[in-house]
C-alpha cells in the first residue's frame, strides 16, 4: 500500500448536527480527523474508510472532483477532494504551533500595536501571521477596482493608498490601515478603487483565510464589524444629500444592501418599500434600526437575505411610521443582519 494524505472540503451541509459547510475532512492511512473541536461521527468513519481503500489503490490526484456524501442520520454533508496548497491558502489547516522564524518574528515586532493585529489575542497571533504574505508595490499601481471581486484583505505596512470613486477622493489610507475589508464575506465587487499613491508595502490575506479567523476570533469579528460601520458611514456619508432630495430610485444602481446600510447609518425613520421581480417588499426603519420586513409570505429576517439576493427593481421610502410600529422590537442587531445576510447570499451563488 502506498501512504497517503488527502483533504475534503465539505461543500453542502443540509441539517448536519455535527459539522458545517466549508470544514476541512483530513485523510490518511493512519488516521481520519474531522474538523477541529468536532466530536467524530461513526457514520462518516465508515465512508471514509471506503474512500480509504479506494484512494490507496488508485492514481487519482488531488485534483479529483468527485464529490462524495454522508447521509446515515438526521443531516447530509457533500464533500470533495482538495489539494494540500489549496488548503492551506484557503485557512482550512491550522498552522503549525511551532515558533515563528526570524523573519515572521521581525514581522510581528513590525505589526503588533496594529489595531487590526491587536484584536488578535496571543494565543492566536502566531498561526494567524502565518496566512499574511508581504507584497512590495509602485507608486500608482492598482490594488483593488471597482467592479471587480475583491478576494484579498489588506494591512498597510507603509507608503500610502488613494481610495476614490472615479475622481472623487473618498480617503487616503496610511500605515495600521486596512482595506478590502468585504473579501472576506464572500466575492462582493469593490465599491472603489484602491491606488498606492507611492512606493507601498502590504500585508494581504485571502478572503477565505480571514473569514476562518474571524469564525475562531470573536475579538476579530468585533473588531471588523466596527469597521465596517465606520466605513459605511464614511461612504453613506457621500450619498445623503443626494438621496435626500430623491428618495426613489432604481435596484441596480443602489442595490439593497447599499439601500440598508444608508437609512441605517442616517437614522431614518420610515418605510422602503420595494418593487422586485418575484414581489413587493417592505422594510420599516426606526432611527435606523430595522423592526419590521416583509417579502411575498416571508418574514423579518429571512424577508431581509431574500432581499439581499435581488439585483433589480425599483425603491422608494416614505417617512414616518404608525406608533404601533414606533413601539416594536428591532428584528436583530443590523450589522450582524447584514453580514449574515450577504454571508447567504454568497453561499447560495456557490451552490
Amino acid at each position: 500500500m502506498n501512504s497517503l494524505k488527502l483533504y475534503f472540503k465539505i461543500t453542502t451541509d443540509n441539517n448536519c448536527p455535527l459539522y458545517n459547510k466549508g470544514e476541512l475532512l483530513t485523510l490518511s492511512d493512519k488516521a481520519f480527523s474531522c474538523p477541529e473541536n468536532k466530536p467524530t461521527c461513526l457514520i462518516l468513519v465508515r465512508e471514509m474508510t471506503n474512500l480509504l481503500f479506494k484512494y490507496l489503490d488508485s492514481d487519482t490526484s488531488a485534483t479529483d472532483d468527485t464529490i462524495h456524501s454522508c447521509s446515515g442520520c438526521s443531516g447530509l454533508i457533500k464533500f470533495s477532494l482538495i489539494s494540500e496548497e489549496k488548503a492551506n491558502e484557503e485557512g482550512l489547516i491550522a498552522a503549525p504551533s511551532c515558533p515563528l522564524d526570524s523573519e515572521d518574528e521581525a514581522l510581528l515586532k513590525e505589526i503588533r500595536n496594529y489595531p487590526l493585529i491587536k484584536a488578535i489575542p496571543d494565543s492566536e497571533i502566531t498561526s494567524a501571521v502565518r496566512y499574511f504574505r508581504k507584497e512590495k508595490l509602485p507608486a500608482d499601481a492598482t490594488l483593488i477596482t471597482k467592479g471587480q471581486s475583491s478576494l484579498y484583505l489588506y494591512l498597510i505596512l507603509s507608503g500610502e493608498l488613494l481610495v476614490s470613486d472615479n475622481s472623487l477622493t473618498i480617503a487616503k489610507l496610511k500605515p495600521g490601515d486596512i482595506c478590502g475589508e468585504m473579501s472576506y464575506l464572500g466575492n462582493d465587487v469593490a465599491g472603489a478603487d484602491v491606488k498606492t499613491i507611492k512606493d507601498t508595502v502590504v500585508l494581504s490575506i485571502a478572503g477565505d483565510a480571514f473569514c476562518r479567523l474571524i469564525d475562531r476570533i470573536p475579538e476579530l469579528q468585533l473588531f471588523m464589524a466596527k469597521v465596517l460601520v465606520q466605513r459605511l458611514s464614511v461612504s453613506n456619508a457621500q450619498h445623503s444629500e443626494t438621496f435626500d432630495a430623491c428618495m426613489s430610485g432604481w435596484i441596480n444602481e443602489m442595490p439593497p444592501a447599499e439601500l440598508f446600510q444608508i437609512f441605517h447609518m442616517n437614522q431614518k425613520t420610515g418605510i422602503l418599500s420595494l418593487e422586485l421581480p418575484n414581489g413587493n417588499a417592505r422594510v420599516s426603519f426606526r432611527e435606523g434600526c430595522v423592526i419590521n420586513a416583509q417579502y411575498n409570505d416571508v418574514s423579518n429576517q429571512a424577508a431581509i437575505f431574500d432581499m439581499l439576493k435581488e439585483k433589480e427593481g425599483r425603491y422608494s421610502f416614505t417617512t414616518g411610521l404608525s406608533p404601533e410600529e414606533m413601539k416594536a422590537a428591532e428584528i436583530g442587531d443590523f450589522m450582524m443582519l447584514l453580514m449574515e445576510g450577504i454571508k447567504r447570499v454568497d453561499e447560495a451563488l456557490e451552490e
